[in-house]
Parts: C-alpha cells; structure tokens; sequence
C-alpha cells in the first residue's frame, strides 16, 4: 500500500499516463462536488451558524500540507492576545462520529491524532465530531466563555459556516491541477463560486522566511508556479525532543548517533530531510500513510533511537515510550496574523451567530 500510494502522489505532480486514465473519473468527481455544493447554495442541504465566528484551516491538496502546526501556532498566538479559543475537528481515524471533548490524556483511537496534539499543545478546549456544528454546540455549552472557534480542516464541509477560512498549501503547490483521483486537488482552484467566506492563501514552508517574494528568487516547480499565494509561513524543526515521560534533550545532542526516524505526516521525506539537515545522520526511515495505526511499526532497536513527529508520537508512545518526538514550529508572520484580526475582530465585539438555511 504504501508504494503504490507513493506512486499515485508521484503521478498527480504532473499529467502523465495514470492520471490521463483517471481523468474521466475526475469529470465525474468534479461533477458531484459541484452538485453538492449548489444544493447548500439553493439551501436545499442546510447550511448553519455558530453564535461565535469560525475561522477554518483547510486544504484542496489532499492529504497533509502542514495544517496541523499551523493551527496550533495559530491557536496559540490567538489566546496570547486574549482571546479564548476552541478547536473543533473532524477527528480523522478515530472510532466514532459523535461529539466528543478531546483533553490531553485521551486515546488517539478515540478522538484522532491530530485533534489530541492539538489539546496538548494548546491547552484549550478541543472537541472532535462528524457534524462541525453539533460538536461546535457542545464545545459552547460546555465552555461558555470561548470567542472564537477554529476549525482543524473543513474547507469543504459546508454543513457550517465560517467567517475566515485558510487555505494551505505545501511545496507541491496545484500539483498537476486536475481534480481526484486523476489530480491531488479536492476541487478546483482558484475557487470562484460561492460557499466560502473570505479566503487566505497560506504557503507553508520549510525555507521561505518572511513572505512570497521570498521563494520568487528561488527556482520552484511549475505547480508552484501556477498559485497565488498571499502569505509564505515558515516551518522549522524545534531546537529539542521529547519523550513521554516528559525527558527532553536537544535535537544537535543527536548528532553522530546511530539515529532512525518514521513519520506518518502528508510527506514523510520532508521531515527525514530536516533532520538530515541538522546533521543527524539516520540510518532507517519509515514512511508511513498520513493518519497510519502504529501496529503496523516494526522497530529494531539495532538500527538507534527512533525520532518521530509529534503527531507520530500521540500514537507511538503508546507502544514506545522512549521515542523521541522533535516539534514541527509554524511560525506566522506578523502580516498574516494582523490580515486575520483585520477580518475577524468586527465580528467578536458585534451581537453575532444565527442559523441559515
């Protein structure tokens, strides 16, 4: 699975032989999403509104582009200023679909791995659920005092309304710019139909440093070529590790030890060259699937210690607590996060929230 996986995301970066011949499927794909798109427009499917705004973090490129460290610099950079902040996610992978509160000694089987990183790196109320606005409901009832709401994905889950959406894209940028299963992208870019609020377009990046021109003097792939980005957010490994028993040590104290490394994020290579960069020389990596079980993991213990991503490690820890975790820190720039206050603070101090169909 994982190869032939590694083949399809290889395929959707240009136009060749695979994704011609899925091609016609993606006509079909496009054709449905567009039909359930008009039937929340015509308010046929209802669309609804919580009584606090909703900012969404989301993606068109399937699978992971860095969303999940954005929204935890995000979260933390909101509730630094004041404000109180709730998170509310699908919980991809978790063994439910109601809602359901995620707090930091939760099962990621239970509440997903993504949603359970982010209660434990922002300490702020987090709840997981199929329906957004049922768990947006409960995530209120139970913490009143929240002003805000981001939304952990859901750039195309119409059901609930948001006021500021992200839109985050990697390195791979449109990809071949063809929809699924012939393309990487869940619908077509630019979006110029309604349903959405305003959006931002957010590059994360493991090189740029402060905004777009930054990467415009260095040479980039067509399908990077062909977007628009408004904002460039770098992303850097921590300077540290960590295990589960809270030990942590500096990330440069593994150099020249026998290391090996796994991770299970969108591109796993990304975070293998990082650690490459900082002089740690690795000697096996495992590429998992974004969001695979770690039964699957086989460790020998021959081959060093094992780093991982932190989302790796809300699993991993179950079974191998002396795992070494390295952060992945998104750091915003203080242009992206005034453009989000320009949008959504009219609407904290104003009377807000009403059901729309």
């Amino acid at each position: 699975m994982p190869d032939f996986r590694l083949a399809l995301e290889q395929a959707w970066l240009k136009k060749g032989l695979i994704s011609r011949v899925l091609w016609p499927v993606s006509l079909i794909y496009g054709l449905l999403f567009g039909l359930r798109k008009l039937l929340y427009r015509l308010g046929v499917f209802r669309s609804q509104q919580l009584p606090v705004p909703v900012i969404v973090v989301g993606n068109v490129y399937v699978g992971g582009v860095g969303k999940t460290p954005l929204v935890i610099a995000l979260v933390q950079q909101l509730t630094a200023s004041g404000l109180n902040v709730g998170v509310l996610s699908r919980g991809y992978g978790r063994s439910g679909e109601g809602s359901l509160s995620v707090t930091p000694q939760s099962l990621a089987t239970e509440v997903g791995d993504e949603p359970l990183l982010i209660a434990r790196a922002c300490q702020v109320p987090v709840f997981v659920g199929k329906n957004r606005f049922e768990a947006g409901l409960e995530l209120l009832a139970q913490n009143p005092q929240t002003q805000l709401i981001v939304c952990d994905d859901g750039l195309q889950h119409f059901g609930l309304v948001n006021d500021l959406a992200l839109c985050v894209f990697d390195e791979r940028g449109l990809g071949n710019g063809w929809l699924l299963p012939a393309g990487p992208l869940r619908e077509a870019w630019p979006v110029h139909s309604s349903g959405y609020s305003h959006v931002i377009t957010v590059l994360t990046s493991n090189y740029a440093k402060h905004n777009p021109q930054t990467n415009q003097q260095q040479e980039q792939p067509q399908s990077l070529k062909q977007l628009t980005v408004d904002f460039v957010v770098p992303r850097v490994l921590a300077d540290f590790a960590h295990q589960a028993d809270g030990t942590i040590q500096t990330l440069s104290s593994f150099r020249g030890q026998k290391m090996q490394a796994l991770a299970g994020i969108g591109k796993p290579e990304a975070f293998f060259d990082m650690l490459t960069a900082q002089g740690i020389g690795l000697s096996v990596t495992q590429a998992l699937a974004d969001h695979e079980d770690m039964h699957s993991v086989r460790i020998d213990p021959a081959m060093g210690a094992v780093l991982c991503t932190e989302k790796d490690a809300v699993k991993l820890w179950n079974y191998l607590p002396t795992a070494w975790a390295v952060p992945l820190v998104t750091e915003i720039p203080e242009e992206l996060f005034n453009s989000i206050l320009a949008h959504i603070g009219p609407k904290l101090s104003s009377g807000y929230g009403h059901q729309t169909t």
